[in-house]
């Protein structure tokens, strides 16, 4: 499976940013509905951490922090996962990626999803 991560931008404190992954290349004989999708984020000099997961029939899990201004959603016909930032802070800025495993099993731990996609830059500032 192929991620590829778009929607990363500059924008300042407060504002909103949409974030898309798309799947390609779904192992065969699966369906990216089989999978289960997260979105994690690395801040520079520290560790990866967990944002959101949303498993094929919408129901998820977030980093109880972030659980009011993030929202993460999915499209499984168009093979993407969305994670939605409002009320961005300068502590939000990060490279955020998607990654996915087949499971049906909700996971929150970086080491539990296969795939990984390549990351967007998320910066918060002013």
């Amino acid at each position: 499976v192929q991620l590829v991560e778009s929607g990363g931008a500059l924008v300042q404190p407060g504002g909103s940013l949409r974030l898309s992954c798309v799947a390609s290349e779904v192992a065969s004989g699966g369906t990216f509905s089989d999978y289960s999708m997260a979105w994690f984020r690395q801040a520079p000099g520290k560790e990866r951490e967990f944002v959101a997961t949303i498993m094929s029939d919408g129901r998820n899990t977030y980093e109880e922090s972030l659980k009011s201004r993030f929202t993460v959603s999915r499209d499984n016909a168009k093979n993407t996962v969305y994670l939605q930032m409002n009320s961005l802070k300068p502590e939000d800025t990060a490279t955020y990626y998607c990654a996915g495993d087949l499971t049906r099993t909700m996971r929150r731990g970086v080491h539990e999803f296969e795939y990984w996609g390549q990351g967007t830059q998320v910066t918060v500032s002013s």
